[in-house]
């Protein structure tokens, strides 16, 4: 099961890697056709796999971990695969919204090179990320990926259906934790690399520490005055 999840997060860096290489503002000027959506989609949607999979992964194991010593018969990795792909599909969800903004900012002529034209849009963007990190909600989230064993044991369903229920909660748990700071990619540059890796780090950084609020509301803190400081610069 680790050497797949890996193969995959190889998978979607390597796509973000080649992606990153291209010619943005040959791409961001194409119209949107039903073709480029699709494309604008399932580039949003590799971008979230390559940044969320890592921090999911001892959640995914520890699942795996429990499933077999659940199951008397039958073939154990099943249920791991259907957590996982639900645990993705709810990230598909977040991608499908994800495009549909980006649409909306390019019509709206706000975005040039897959980078905001909009000083005032980025404030807002990372003001409201970072009172968002100050939330009690982005806290109860951030607890049930924080805590492997305390959702499994608290959300524990039988079976394959249950796997799947069980990894499409978890995944909607993780985007009520993280949804605002992948907004952030657009005040960075979509397929910016460094932007991307940054954000990978941090949220991986942020599930694995045992308690870590205060890096939540330092990095709230910071966001909120960088998009002040935008306002009135």
């Amino acid at each position: 099961m680790l050497a797949l999840l890996a193969v995959v997060i190889v998978a979607s860096w390597s796509y973000l890697l080649a992606g990153a290489g291209m010619d943005m503002s040959a791409m961001a000027s194409t119209d949107w056709s039903p073709g480029y959506a699709t494309i604008m989609f399932l580039m949003w949607w590799i971008m979230m796999i390559a940044m969320m999979l890592p921090g999911a992964t001892p959640m995914i194991l520890l699942f795996a971990a429990v499933n077999r010593r659940h199951r008397n018969s039958g073939n154990p990795y099943v249920p791991t695969t259907l957590f996982t792909v639900s645990y993705l599909l709810a990230w598909a969800g977040f991608s499908l919204l994800a495009t549909g903004l980006h649409w909306g900012i390019k019509q709206a002529g706000l975005l040039a090179d897959m980078a905001l034209t909009s000083q005032l849009l980025g404030a807002g963007i990372l003001i409201v990320a970072g009172i968002y990190q100050l939330t009690p909600l982005k806290q109860a989230c951030l607890r049930h990926c924080r805590m492997p064993a305390m959702y499994i044991a608290t959300h524990w369903r039988p079976g394959t259906r249950g796997a799947f229920i069980m990894g499409l909660q978890h995944g909607v748990f993780c985007l009520g934790c993280c949804w605002v700071l992948m907004l952030l990619l657009f005040f960075g540059g979509v397929m910016n690399l460094y932007w991307i890796a940054g954000l990978a780090v941090y949220v991986l950084i942020e599930k694995t520490i045992p308690t870590g609020n205060w890096l939540d509301y330092g990095l709230g803190v910071v966001l909120i005055s960088g998009g002040a400081w935008l306002v009135v610069s």
